[in-house]
């Protein structure tokens, strides 16, 4: 279990370290990548969950690997701490205090979104899963 979330782990920082690199954030700039990071790895994490509660029973590696290892490799409190703290140290205190509120309700409403859209979409489909 430990291998199996620790290599998705792997492949979930990687995938956030070249979203860094591809859209880098200027020193003392909004931290927008990171921001997305978290919002996109909540939506799929919504997905995610939904698909492997509601419709089918995948292998029990298959949550750790995913959800525990990639989407949490990918999605960061630890960066988004970091880069809140270095806005108040540019003296940017509003702009810290926005991305704070910002990221928690692109988080919950990403995942919210997604989990409603999901189920949606199955029902649209005319997949109704597994039973509750």
């Amino acid at each position: 279990m430990i291998g199996v979330v620790a290599a998705g782990g792997a492949v979930g920082a990687v995938a956030r370290y070249g979203a860094s690199v591809l859209w880098p954030t200027v020193p003392g700039a909004f931290p927008w990548t990171i921001l997305a990071v978290n919002a996109v790895g909540c939506a799929l994490m919504g997905v995610l969950m939904v698909l492997i509660t509601e419709l089918w029973s995948p292998h029990r590696l298959v949550r750790p690997f995913l959800g525990t290892g990639i989407l949490g490799g990918f999605t960061t409190f630890s960066t988004y701490t970091v880069d809140i703290a270095h806005l108040v140290d540019a003296r940017r205190a509003a702009q810290a205090l926005a991305y704070l509120a910002a990221t928690l309700f692109a988080a919950l409403a990403a995942v919210a979104g997604a989990a409603a859209l999901t189920r949606a979409l199955l029902v649209l489909l005319g997949r109704r899963g597994r039973p509750a």
